[in-house]
């Protein structure tokens, strides 16, 4: 850990403070302000969306379903009322296949700042090592939740479903989920780094799906200028998807982060004094002559 201690030093002295922070500040404002959008209701009787993250309705109008559970409902039968159902999956799916499919992961979910101060917390502690876990789990995770609803006839999964329970929790102040926040967090701290979000969580894995195919994507269009100081691999909660745009060892060597692993939280943006990288969309990812910069076996 002693080579990182100055972490993010030359961003904050480029940038300066709110500069090497931006995306970071953004992401926990959207966060915290959906969930102040879901606590009115309850808490306030001010009923702009009401329901959860899996089902609500904005405005008592626009339904918005999450995709996982639209599957499970497919696999259970479960398929009432129809249009509504249908309706919402088509309205959040279409707004992820465009802004960012794993955008869901780092700007909305409440988990998410859960398993960010455990990975904080885990390097201020220098823990090691790290048991290390498959990215693929959380597509075999996806597949058991699906075939947990075929079998069952029901949506079983969401009733101990920890995105949903940490957002019912800190709605309700339910006292289970707490218990299930507290373990992911020791989870992710003693465990595996980042071991639900980017190993296990089959809501991120459905949404990494999307993510394959969505518009706005983080670009690593002045990638010469990068000076290998490899700060973006450390901060980045899926490390693996910049070595492709950043080396040039995509299909053509384009500069675009094109997996759906992306969560396109930005924080490859921040700590980058040398501005490689920023926010764009995947057109024209093709490679120029800019002189790709690094070797090729930086992980």
């Amino acid at each position: 850990m002693a080579k990182y201690q100055r972490l993010g030093a030359d961003a904050l002295a480029e940038k300066g403070w709110l500069g090497a922070h931006k995306w970071l500040l953004l992401r926990r404002f959207s966060q915290l302000s959906i969930l102040l959008l879901f606590m009115l209701g309850p808490w306030a009787g001010v009923w702009i969306i009401k329901g959860n993250l899996s089902s609500s309705l904005l405005l008592d109008t626009v339904p918005m379903t999450d995709l996982m559970v639209f599957l499970q409902m497919l696999a259970a039968g479960f398929l009432t009322p129809v249009s509504t159902v249908v309706t919402g999956v088509l309205i959040v799916t279409v707004f992820y296949l465009l802004a960012g499919g794993r955008l869901f992961c780092s700007w909305v979910c409440p988990l998410n700042m859960v398993t960010d101060a455990a990975n904080w917390l885990r390097e201020k502690l220098e823990i090691k090592p790290s048991t290390h876990l498959s990215r693929n789990l959380r597509y075999w995770m996806l597949a058991m939740v699906v075939v947990m609803a075929f079998v069952t006839g029901s949506m079983a999964y969401e009733v101990f479903n920890p995105v949903s329970m940490t957002h019912r929790t800190i709605i309700f102040g339910l006292g289970m989920g707490w218990a299930v926040v507290l373990a992911i967090f020791l989870f992710d701290l003693f465990v595996a780094r980042r071991g639900w979000c980017s190993h296990l969580c089959p809501v991120g894995a459905t949404y990494g799906l999307l993510g394959k195919l969505s518009l706005v994507r983080v670009r690593a269009d002045q990638r010469v200028a990068c000076n290998d100081c490899m700060e973006c691999f450390v901060v980045c909660p899926e490390p693996q998807v910049i070595k492709p745009a950043l080396r040039g060892e995509t299909k053509g060597g384009g500069p675009v982060i094109t997996s759906g692993d992306c969560t396109n939280c930005g924080r490859c943006i921040d700590i980058c004094a040398k501005d490689v990288f920023h926010f764009g969309m995947r057109f024209n990812n093709v490679s120029g002559n800019e002189g790709i910069k690094g070797s090729a076996t930086h992980a």
